[in-house]
This record gives C-alpha cells, structure tokens and sequence, in this order.
C-alpha cells in the first residue's frame, strides 16, 4: 500500500509542476472570471492544502485552515509545490499506515486534482495546451 501510495503522490507531483511550469509568470495573475481564484492562487492553495492533509490528516496535527499569502513569483511557487510533495512524500515513507491515513491521503489527491483540474482550464482559457496526463 506504501509503494503505491508513494507511486501515486510521484506521478501527482510530476503532473501539477508541469501544469505550474505551462503558465508564463506574466499570466499567473489570470482569472477567467471575476470572483475566482487566480492561478497562481489556485497554485498556492493547492500546495497548502498538501501541507494541510499532511499534517491533520498523515501526522495527527490538528491545525485550522490558515494559508498563508500566496507566492508572487513562478520560481517561489514551483518550489513551494516541490518542497509540499517532497514532504508528504517523506510523511507517507515513515507511516505505519492505518485506515485514518489512507483516508486521508485520498483526500489530500482529490483535493489536488481538484485544483489542478482548475488551472488547466485556466491554461486552456489562456489559448495553452495544457501538457499531457499522466498517470
């Protein structure tokens, strides 16, 4: 379950900083309507929200939903992205895994497909072909 867990978080990682990398920096303000999140919002709370399963949900720690003010440049948000999977990655490594993990970690995916699903129609509406699915 491990393996596969780690597996799957990899092939997520993999995806999401090529979505991030798709958009040039001079668009990562771009909303496609008025009271949505930019995409680099859109970016930045999906990396939270990594951070945020990883640590009620992987390591126990209760903690409120307080993200933080985005990241205003590519560079800072891509390896805020980065450093986010590194570190859930390393979580799920040392877990002696039960029901409330998986549950979880199942979440914490759903929640960056979610948002990674978003920022392709951004890139979409952007007139970018967003890079291909992997899996």
């Amino acid at each position: 379950m491990k393996e596969q867990m780690l597996s799957l978080i990899n092939n997520s990682k993999n995806y999401t900083l090529k979505v991030a990398e798709a958009m040039p920096e001079n668009s990562y303000e771009f909303k496609p309507a008025k009271d949505v999140m930019s995409f680099n919002e859109q970016l930045n709370h999906l990396a939270y929200g990594i951070t945020w399963y990883e640590d009620n949900y992987l390591k126990g720690d209760k903690t409120q939903w307080e993200p933080p003010k985005p990241k205003e440049k590519k560079k800072d948000l891509i390896k805020l992205l980065d450093e986010a999977f590194q570190s859930i990655s390393g979580t799920v490594k040392n877990l002696t895994i039960n029901d409330d993990h998986i549950k979880g970690f199942y979440a914490a995916l759903d929640h960056i497909t979610h948002h990674r699903g978003q920022a392709i129609v951004y890139l979409r509406s952007k007139g970018i072909v967003p890079p291909d699915y992997e899996y």
